[in-house]
């Protein structure tokens, strides 16, 4: 084996000593299990509507979309989701791309410019972190919802410009940043807010419009979002809102935007379609928050250590990764799918279980889930 093999065997080795290795496990359409791991919070991923608006555009575009969005890769069905989004979110305006990783990273980097000071949330999800690191501006990484710390580190460089970078619903812990507060402190220092919306898009705010919308920030000018179509929206995708300039400057020199394929016209049907009931979903938003809260009582009332969620996530604190990864495996072998967090996936080196509500799931099936994870916990 050449010594570059036996390297990564080694440290595969090691991995799997420690309890992080990861293999792919792939589902079928027939697979009976209840879903407690994927992210399709609102059931829309399977809604006829949603199927019937992607089958179409498959049938109109074909498969893919050909090209990347400057080239050959915009479509009606492209355009009016970003339309549909912009207007949804009280933004400026709303660009579409292949994933919420891309758009993390074209943002953060369209935010950047000589001196710019990144202030990032210790919790922070990959990609923002990733679009930190790509974007050559200096980072400093503040501790997990501290306000303070922020501001301390905003009023350390008075005259730079500087950009907050945070999550509004926290994809580990379900936690909810406190919007409001952040941008008071970023304006007050001249700096920018950077939301990934990703977990409150069609679950929190007026219509399902995002928790920076009911922050009272839609359509700030000193506020950009960001957000995945894969999660509320059941589809694929990433979107950058905010204020006419910036669309324009992403797609003039974004290179996550410029040199990248488009999302499947088909897929941005579906999700066109999903998003318009999304926004009036409103009984579905009580039905989450419902089943949210009833899953943090039943687990916490086991004596399990839960997190409080603020929207669909739910974390349950694992004893180590060994553990975590033989947990989720019971409750699979059961029928209930669950996610199963461990470093370096999560922020703090602790493991977890991640359940994501959806309210797609038989309430009955639901609840007898959650005796599952009680029943199988460690």
């Amino acid at each position: 084996m050449p010594s570059w093999l036996e390297g990564l065997d080694r440290r595969a080795r090691l991995r799997a000593k420690a309890g992080l290795s990861r293999r792919l496990r792939p589902r079928s359409t027939t697979e009976e299990v209840v879903d407690l791991a994927g992210n399709d919070y609102l059931g829309l991923a399977r809604h006829p509507a949603v199927t019937a608006a992607a089958a179409e555009a498959l049938t109109g575009y074909g498969l893919g979309a050909t090209g990347s969005r400057l080239v050959r890769g915009s479509t009606d069905a492209h355009h009016a989701l970003e339309s549909c989004l912009a207007d949804w979110l009280g933004a400026g305006q709303a660009l579409v791309y292949s994933s919420g990783y891309l758009a993390n990273l074209g943002a953060v980097r369209a935010l950047v410019q000589p001196r710019t000071l990144l202030v990032s949330d210790a919790h922070n999800h990959a990609s923002l972190i990733d679009g930190c690191k790509l974007s050559g501006a200096e980072s400093r990484v503040t501790p997990h919802l501290d306000v303070a710390a922020v501001e301390a580190a905003l009023a350390g460089v008075p005259g730079r410009p500087a950009v907050v970078v945070t999550e509004s619903v926290f994809s580990v812990d379900g936690d909810l940043a406190p919007l409001a507060e952040l941008h008071a402190v970023a304006r007050r220092h001249g700096a920018l807010l950077l939301v990934d919306d990703a977990h409150a898009l069609g679950v929190l705010g007026p219509a399902g419009a995002g928790a920076v919308a009911g922050a009272g920030l839609a359509g700030e000018p000193d506020v950009v979002v960001t957000a995945t179509l894969s999660k509320a929206l059941g589809g694929a995708g990433g979107l950058v809102a905010g204020p006419a300039e910036l669309v324009r400057h992403l797609i003039d020199t974004g290179r996550t935007f410029i040199y990248d394929t488009a999302p499947p016209p088909a897929v941005a049907a579906g999700v066109l379609a999903a998003a318009r009931l999304a926004r009036t979903g409103d009984g579905l938003r009580v039905e989450l928050a419902d089943r949210a809260a009833a899953a943090a009582r039943r687990l916490g009332a086991a004596g399990l250590e839960v997190s409080r969620p603020a929207a669909g996530v739910v974390s349950v604190t694992a004893p180590g990764p060994e553990t975590a990864v033989a947990w989720a495996a019971d409750c699979r072998d059961r029928g209930v799918a669950v996610g199963c967090f461990r470093p370096p996936s999560t922020p703090d080196n602790r493991s977890r279980l991640r359940l994501t509500i959806n309210v797609g799931i038989d309430r009955s099936d639901f609840d007898r889930a959650l005796d599952v994870i009680v029943e199988c916990a460690p």
